[in-house]
């Protein structure tokens, strides 16, 4: 980046403006602040910033009441929208009335620079639709942890567009809110989205719930039946475990995808097939596509654009806010006093694998609402089968424990007082270990990674030149 260009910050908070104009200005930015969006508004007419970077919610006129004026008037200038309040509409809506990126608070400085300076890059190439109006109403995903926040993004990105969608995730991730998501913030929200999850259907009853059938098509079809495409119509099917359909099924779902229309069972007369499909799995796809269970060509056709559900273990810093939201929503629902988490409880839940992700949360949360004794809930008083786990994770940290008491123990023993400290060998091994099953839990995302161990991002990169931890050795 060359040295001069022009950034302008704008934030109601003093600490925030401070901090990124010390880092902008370090790194060759010319750096104008302004703590109101009015502020900024009055000297956009005669002056041409770069980059703009601003708060969503301010006194006056708001970020994205910002962001529409300086779209309107200067479509040119790449503007970058940060919030501290990490939800699905902030993101949609930023995106889609012409934010070049959306940073979630807090951030790293020097992921807020790395963006800063990718909008200077991009910014010729960069064409947003200023007209977007967003729907007061709002969807219960809720999402801070960065793996969620490139969920949000995708949906805002994928708004504008009509192509397929392939949602990757395990069972209880919430596959279904992202693809009712996708739908309500697409061109198509007028019209219905229709869930379908074919591992709950018979597979001779399959065929006619997707295309209906007609009349005496088969015993017992007594009068013609719409089917879920038709249902569909100018809206959006949502075939959930879709790594479950029959082959046959398949190959009638293919030809609906390629052709556009399709004929109800026992029907002799084409329909016209206006529907967009979102597909969802837990299985691996391209596993069954290998192993001749999955038709090849459907797969690439569904696969157009592919999001990934992280799992609850992989965004642990979201479960103190759904564990409230739960909570809050089943103490409406059954009339009970709002249960509130104590700091060891909350702490304990956040260092739970829960292998039935954010369903599972959710349910015990029900569960708590129902049993707990207390308004304070205590980590006793959480459904036994969580307890077990922290009996189970209390074993496992004394076994370690004890092992590197003992490995240390016979070190020492053999240790001249000339030698090398102890701590010199262990330590690199023993931050080796965690780089290594930290970037395991995330899939290799070292920005994910750097969050779990504690570190900056940058620390973690020097640690792994440092280890002389190779590529492959990181995924």
């Amino acid at each position: 980046m060359s040295a001069g260009n022009q950034a302008w910050v704008i934030d109601d908070e003093r600490n925030i403006r401070w901090v990124l104009e010390k880092a902008l200005t370090q790194n060759g930015w010319t750096v104008s602040s302004f703590d109101s969006a009015d502020q900024a508004l009055n000297q956009l007419t005669n002056s041409n910033p770069d980059v703009v970077i601003t708060d969503i919610r301010m006194p006056g006129t708001t970020g994205l009441e910002l962001l529409e004026k300086v779209k309107a008037t200067r479509p040119d200038i790449p503007v970058i929208v940060m919030t501290a309040h990490s939800d699905l509409d902030s993101a949609v809506t930023s995106i889609q009335k012409g934010a070049f990126e959306y940073l979630p608070k807090p951030f790293e400085v020097d992921e807020a620079i790395a963006v800063v300076d990718r909008a200077l890059e991009q910014s010729s190439q960069r064409t947003e639709d200023k007209h977007y109006s967003q729907k007061s109403e709002t969807l219960e995903i809720i999402g801070k942890a960065p793996a969620m926040q490139e969920v949000f993004r995708a949906i805002g990105r994928l708004s504008k567009s009509n192509v397929s969608v392939l949602i990757n995730g395990q069972s209880g991730t919430g596959k279904e809110r992202v693809a009712h998501a996708l739908h309500k913030h697409s061109a198509r929200n007028t019209g219905t989205f229709i869930p379908l999850n074919m591992a709950a259907i018979p597979k001779d009853l399959i065929e006619s719930e997707l295309f209906g059938h007609e009349r005496g098509a088969f015993t017992g079809a007594s009068q013609l039946r719409q089917g879920r495409f038709e249902q569909a119509e100018g809206g959006t099917l949502f075939l959930d475990e879709i790594g479950d359909m029959p082959q046959e099924t398949q190959t009638r779902l293919l030809r609906v995808l390629s052709d556009g229309e399709f004929y109800r069972v026992g029907g002799l007369e084409p329909i016209k097939a206006n529907v967009r499909i979102i597909a969802a799995t837990h299985q691996d796809l391209e596993a069954l596509v290998r192993e001749k269970k999955f038709r090849e060509d459907l797969f690439h056709r569904l696969n157009v654009i592919r999001i990934h559900i992280p799992t609850l273990a992989e965004r642990k810093e979201d479960i103190p806010f759904l564990a409230e939201h739960f909570l809050t929503k089943a103490s409406k629902e059954m009339g009970e006093e709002i249960k509130r988490l104590n700091s060891d409880t909350l702490e304990f839940l956040c260092n739970l694998p829960w292998p039935g992700n954010v369903r599972q949360l959710e349910n015990t949360c029900r569960w708590i609402s129902v049993m707990a004794p207390s308004k304070d809930v205590k980590i006793e008083d959480l459904p036994p089968e969580l307890l077990e786990i922290k009996e189970k994770n209390n074993n496992v940290g004394s076994d370690w424990e004890k092992a590197l008491r003992s490995w240390a123990s016979k070190k020492l023993a053999n240790k001249k007082l000339e030698d090398s400290g102890i701590l010199l060998e262990a330590v690199p091994k023993f931050e080796k270990i965690m780089i290594l099953s930290a970037l395991k839990q995330t899939g290799g995302r070292k920005r994910e990674a750097s969050l779990l161990l504690g570190w900056g991002r940058n620390t973690l990169t020097r640690k792994i030149a440092e280890l002389g931890l190779i590529e492959e050795h990181l995924l």
